[in-house]
């Protein structure tokens, strides 16, 4: 609770009683000391996110009578499978409570079953799908790569990349006259190598440029103040609204798209 001190790290309370009837054993932890143990895996996470996450119905800890709350091991791997979600998967939030209501998160401890291990195709979509959240992170930029860096790991035409630049779908960053490109480029370019097999050229896509412009903009709009906030714990809140924001109406373009191509298809 606001403005009351945290209570000691881990407490031995009775366990939790999760919402579909089972107990996860073990000791109980503060909202501090949970924030503190996932921190080395999810570096952004906050006090106020989890506080955020519960408000969105996706953990319910339990309450002491003085109003703390106490995470079982329970609470504490479903949060860990939330923040996966939207890290790995950059799941929006509903999707993920469809995820959670479908099992996945549960661990031993909550009498479930941990999920099977992703093999094959599902193993090669998994890793598209890092891939994809590495890329649309607001926070950084990550790791710069050569042109033939690019060209070797997406295995695009020079002359395509260079197309882009022309463009303005990607930009380049020049060092020492030497083009280097963020994780969210070389992303964009394993894309449009792939549309390039059907003839889609770097000219075709400033309808893709125009759109993605124009749902910044009005991102911005609707988070200004926050992000123009001094208070670096409202703007880390802001940061964290404004990628879930990006997932939601990634997800609305991908349902718009569909409806159309359903269209298009006669079905």
């Amino acid at each position: 609770m606001a403005g009351l001190p945290l209570d000691p790290i881990v407490l031995g309370g009775p366990p939790n009683v999760q919402p579909g009837g089972s107990r996860a054993r073990g000791k109980a932890m503060t909202i501090g000391a949970v924030c503190k143990a996932l921190a080395q895996e999810f570096p952004e996470i906050s006090i106020s996110k989890i506080r955020y996450l519960e408000d969105q119905k996706l953990l319910a800890p339990r309450r002491t009578p003085g109003g703390y709350r106490l995470y079982s091991s329970g609470d504490v791997q479903r949060l860990r499978t939330i923040l996966r979600l939207q890290r790995d998967e950059f799941l929006p939030l509903r999707v993920i409570r469809q995820e959670l209501a479908a099992g996945a998160g549960r661990d031993e401890e909550d009498g479930g079953e941990l999920p099977a291990p992703r093999t094959g195709a599902d193993a090669a979509e998994a890793e598209q799908r890092r891939r994809r959240r590495s890329s649309v992170s607001v926070r950084e930029t990550g790791a710069l790569y050569s042109l033939d860096d690019v060209v070797e790991d997406t295995r695009a035409d020079p002359r395509l990349v260079a197309e882009l630049e022309e463009y303005g779908v990607i930009r380049g960053e020049r060092r020492l006259g030497v083009p280097y490109y963020d994780e969210t480029e070389r992303e964009i370019v394993r894309a449009v190598t792939e549309l390039a097999r059907y003839g889609v050229g770097g000219r075709n896509l400033r309808a893709f440029r125009t759109s993605a412009d124009r749902e910044a903009a009005l991102l911005q709009q609707i988070l200004a103040p926050a992000l123009r906030s001094r208070n670096a714990e409202r703007r880390k809140e802001a940061i964290d609204a404004l990628e879930n924001l990006a997932a939601v109406t990634t997800h609305l373009k991908h349902l718009l798209l569909i409806r159309d191509l359903r269209k298009i298809a006669g079905t």
